[in-house]
């Protein structure tokens, strides 16, 4: 069953940041919400299932309240997210309207973006974690908002003086590729590996305070590596990229955790760059540890992800095909990674 729905604005300079450059904006909707705009003139005609077509014209008319300026296409993109997960949550509620999945006080972050919010039910329930438990897993597709997450709450925990540092860790593992010799001191050769990590630190803080706070150090570097035997006290530790662990390295990134101190570990075990048969840490970790007090684990989906919706599609993709070479070769699912 197609429905058709209408919208029709009012003012034209509106009308025209909401369709975006060459409609643009429209084409977009069009693919994360599964339906037919056609715009004549000021009216946009709206086409499709009839779930779908009720979210977007709640879209549309969202966005035209947004509209005073031109609307950014990564402002869209994540607008588009939540609507996808109102859809998804209307297909298998089978209600009206999704539910509030912020049942609790808005969480408020200080950082240099202040409309730093979660998208989607699990990223809010992820940043509930990291704010209540000392250690935090978030495991989950490229996309979903781990890695700068982390970071923010690792900013907030600084700025409002509950830890005295900041220090970033990162196994070592090119993915299936061979970098070679790296020049430079410690900090040059582990910045590639990194650099994720930054970008967010800069996005965050700003170039000028990121590059303060390791001169004072307040944000430090460490390679995995390198961890053994320290312990960290009053501090938040982020381990980036955690499925390229071995289990005897998470177990010693773990044990480091001293009092007043924070940890989140983060990775994607879709993206395993280990040597085949090597077990993955943090695939070790997250069936050891799903019932230890104290920790979180937030297990993040496509439908988290809050890129362009096209990554979502990719991801989707992938574990379909992944799905079919298990039941196609049931063993092979069991060989420990």
């Amino acid at each position: 069953m197609i429905l058709r729905l209408a919208f029709t604005p009012v003012d034209n300079a509106r009308l025209a940041h909401l369709c975006g450059p060459l409609d643009e904006h429209l084409r977009s909707t069009e693919v994360a919400l599964a339906v037919q705009l056609r715009r004549h003139n000021e009216k946009i005609r709206i086409d499709g299932a009839p779930a779908n077509a009720r979210v977007a014209r709640t879209f549309l008319e969202q966005m035209y309240l947004r509209s005073q300026r031109p609307i950014e296409a990564a402002e869209l993109q994540l607008a588009l997210v939540q609507a996808m997960q109102g859809l998804a949550a209307r297909a298998e509620e089978g209600q009206a309207a999704p539910a509030d999945a912020d049942a609790g006080d808005p969480i408020v972050l200080r950082t240099r973006r202040a409309d730093l919010v979660g998208r989607t039910t699990n990223q809010m329930a992820y940043l509930r974690h990291m704010l209540s438990h000392d250690i935090t897993f978030g495991i989950g597709p490229a996309g979903t908002g781990k890695t700068f997450l982390a970071v923010a709450c690792a900013v907030d925990a600084l700025e409002r003086n509950t830890v005295q540092r900041i220090i970033l860790t990162r196994p070592a593992v090119e993915a299936g590729e061979r970098l070679g010799f790296l020049p430079g001191d410690l900090a040059q050769k582990v910045d590639p590996y990194l650099r994720p990590l930054y970008d967010a630190l800069y996005d965050l803080m700003g170039l000028e305070r990121v590059t303060k706070a390791f001169e004072k150090g307040l944000l430090e570097i460490a390679p995995l590596a390198f961890m053994r035997g320290r312990t960290l006290n009053h501090a938040f530790v982020i381990l980036d990229e955690a499925q390229n662990t071995t289990v005897e390295q998470m177990k010693m990134f773990l044990t480091r955790i001293g009092f007043g101190s924070r940890a989140v570990v983060t990775g994607d075990v879709s993206q395993i760059d280990l040597p085949r048969g090597t077990t993955s840490g943090l695939v070790d970790a997250a069936q050891v540890l799903r019932d230890v007090r104290g920790i979180a684990m937030t297990h993040f989906t496509a439908a988290d992800v809050v890129r362009h919706p096209l990554v979502a599609r990719i991801v989707e993709a992938y574990d379909a095909q992944r799905e079919r070479r298990e039941r196609a070769n049931p063993s092979a699912a069991e060989e420990p990674r």
